[in-house]
This record gives structure tokens, sequence and C-alpha cells, in this order.
């Protein structure tokens, strides 16, 4: 193996591919990084058995040939180098990979590609399009609301229905429920509904940050894997085997009062009383009162702590319905108010001991984006 590439290019693509290198693992080549030749591109993979990427750079080659080595040395060693060309080869024997850039020179051992893990490929199944602004608003306002402990896996992940035309993200933890429908670019032939690690659809996120095109999305046949697919980097998932709970019967389908609020008011009031909220196990209290014929209607956000005090902030709202009280965790009422886009969003309330509704304020006609809240139980 024997060529050379821009020190950026390669930079760039080992912080592509270096999220997926395992961390914690028994298999210890998963710390390494594969390098191949692909016809006059370098190919680099790293997987950690979950999820694999690989990153195409551009590349002038003169012998073909693959080698892997540990990711974080190549990784921080070429991450110090000047912005120049680097020349790389490959001993074959001592299975040593030589790296040239500028006056610095290293030498690094390497493990032969045939041990590395290989990449699933998924050619068949299902294939889809989605355009890159819808899907990371998609996966922004639902992959917070995923669970981060193992005991129910299937909670760990994002459902997502593909049916028609349309793309249906949702993501559980039990306490709170985030759904958010998005157009496919491509109609799929066939209803598919999987469950994707929401570690996959973060990483994702961060990976279409540059792009500008359409992303690829195909599942294979047997729901096991999925590919995403984007300019010059694929990423491989293994899906989450199980049956995601039918959330449909946890939307509430009325309520008796709704309230109409500046996002970035009720963000401020909610982060101040969360202050006060974390002795208090992190409960934020609201009021709704509608206002008079000459006053607006209001939420007061309180938070007290039986230790260090207690705050009332008050924010003017569009008040529908009766004078309503329900707490919350203020953490959860942060995390989805922080990701909207919207300058007003909608909070309904049927009783203190339902569940609350969070929608973003969207013209006539569009709501796509839907976040259930369950209720604290608190002395008033």
């Amino acid at each position: 193996m024997k060529l050379s590439c821009l020190q950026e290019n390669l930079n760039r693509g080992l912080g592509v591919v270096g999220r997926a290198v395992a961390t914690r693992t028994t298999l210890p080549i998963t710390n390494n990084v594969l390098l191949s030749t692909d016809q006059s591109r370098l190919k680099l993979a790293a997987t950690n058995l979950e999820m694999a990427i690989s990153c195409w750079i551009g590349a002038k080659v003169e012998e073909e040939g693959a080698i892997t080595v540990p990711a974080r040395l190549l990784t921080e060693f070429i991450s110090s180098l000047p912005s120049e060309k680097v020349d790389i080869s490959l001993s074959p024997q001592t299975k040593t990979l030589g790296l040239k850039c500028a006056r610095f020179e290293a030498r690094i051992s390497g493990v032969d590609a045939k041990d590395f893990p290989p990449i699933p490929k998924v050619d068949e199944g299902i294939t889809t399009k989605v355009d890159v602004e819808a899907l990371r608003q998609g996966i922004t306002q639902v992959v917070f609301a995923a669970a981060t402990e193992e005991s129910r896996p299937v909670l760990t992940g994002i459902d997502a229905e593909f049916d028609g035309d349309l793309l249906t993200l949702a993501a559980a933890d039990g306490f709170r429920l985030a759904v958010y429908k998005l157009p496919l670019a491509e109609p799929v032939s066939q209803k598919t509904e999987v469950i994707i690690p929401a570690r996959t659809l973060a990483e994702l996120n961060r990976l279409m940050a540059e792009q500008e095109e359409a992303v690829e999305i195909t599942v294979n046949p047997n729901k096991s894997q999925a590919l995403f697919r984007l300019k010059n980097i694929e990423l491989v998932s293994q899906l989450i085997q199980g049956t995601f709970p039918n959330y449909a019967q946890l939307i509430p389908q009325s309520y008796n009062t709704r309230a109409v609020v500046s996002v970035n008011d009720f963000v401020r009031a909610t982060k101040t009383a969360s202050i006060f909220a974390r002795d208090g196990s992190g409960i934020v209290r609201l009021v709704i009162a509608p206002g008079g014929e000459l006053t607006p209607g209001k939420v007061i956000v309180s938070a007290r702590s039986e230790e260090i005090g207690d705050d009332v902030g008050e924010i003017d709202a569009i008040v529908e319905g009766e004078e309503a009280k329900i707490a919350f965790n203020g953490k959860y009422l942060t995390d989805v108010l922080s990701v909207l886009r919207e300058a007003q969003v909608a909070l309904e309330t049927t009783n203190s001991s339902s569940p609350g509704v969070v929608r973003p304020v969207r013209p006539v006609g569009v709501d796509n984006y839907i976040h259930v809240v369950m209720p604290m139980f608190v002395q008033w």
C-alpha cells in the first residue's frame, strides 16, 4: 500500500470515523481504524459492533493495500501535523504503517486487515431518501427523549415508521414522549417499522452537519440493520429487536386548559425555577391563570425547597379554558423547550395528574411535532 493525501482531509476523515471506535471492548481490534485503498480513494472504517462508519477521502494511490492501526494514536499524530501532504506506505512483511509529512515521520505497528470485523453490507431491502434539514430537525427534537439506561432496551432506541412518503420518529423513556413526522423525498414500497439506537441517530446528526444532499436510508429485509449514506460517508447500524410501546394511546386527545407563551420566556422562567428545584427533586410548579377583559393571562412558574427557599416567575400567556395547576420535572421542560425553533409554544393540560402536552405554535395545517410530559405529584 502506497498513497498520499492531504493532512486536513485525513484529519477530518479520522474525526468522522473516530466516533465509531470501540472504547470499552473485549475485542481489542475494534480499538483500531481500518485503512484501505478503494479505487483512487483512501477508505477509513471503524466499528464498535453496534455501528460502523466508513469515510472516503481523495488520495493519490500508487499501490493497493489495507491495514488496521490503533485509532487514537493515528488520530492524535495526524492532528498534530502541519497542513501539508501526508505520504503513507505499508511494509507488508512487518505490518508497519509509515507516515511522512513535511519534516515529521512516524511508524505505527498495525494488525492484519483480515482480522478486522467485516463492515456489514446493506444493499437490499427498503430504500428511501430524506431531505437533510428535515431529518436533522426531526432527530434533534426526539433523540433526547430516549431512555439512557438499558433496563428496557427498546426505549433506548427511536421508533422509525416509514409509510408511503412519511417518516414518523418517536422516542420515550417512561416519563416523556416525543413524536415528529417528516416527509420522505422518495416514497417507500412497503410500510416498515424499525427501532434505531438513539446513539446512532445522534451520531448521524453530527455527520450531517456539513451535508447538503438528501440522505439515503436502506433497511435490510429482516430489519436487523440500517444503512445511512451521505456524500462520502456511510453509517451502518444494528437495529434494536423488540416491539416499541403503542404510544398513540399516551397522547391526550383533548385539553381543559391551553396556554400559548413565548419559548424564550418559558425557558428562562423554567431554568430559573430549576435552580431552586434541585433540592426538591427537580419539581417545577406551573399555575396557568386566564386573563380578564383587559389583562393578559399568565403562567406562574415556581419552585421551592424546604432547605434553601423558593422562587416565583411570571410570564404572559394567551390562555384558553379554566385555571390549571400542574407540576413537572424542570429538566424535561427545558429539554424540549431548548430544541424548539419556533417563537411560541402551546402547553395543553387536562388536570394536575394527567400528562401535559407541549406543541410548537406553527402555521395552520402544520402539526408535525408533539411532546408529552408526565406530571409530578405534589401537594398544592
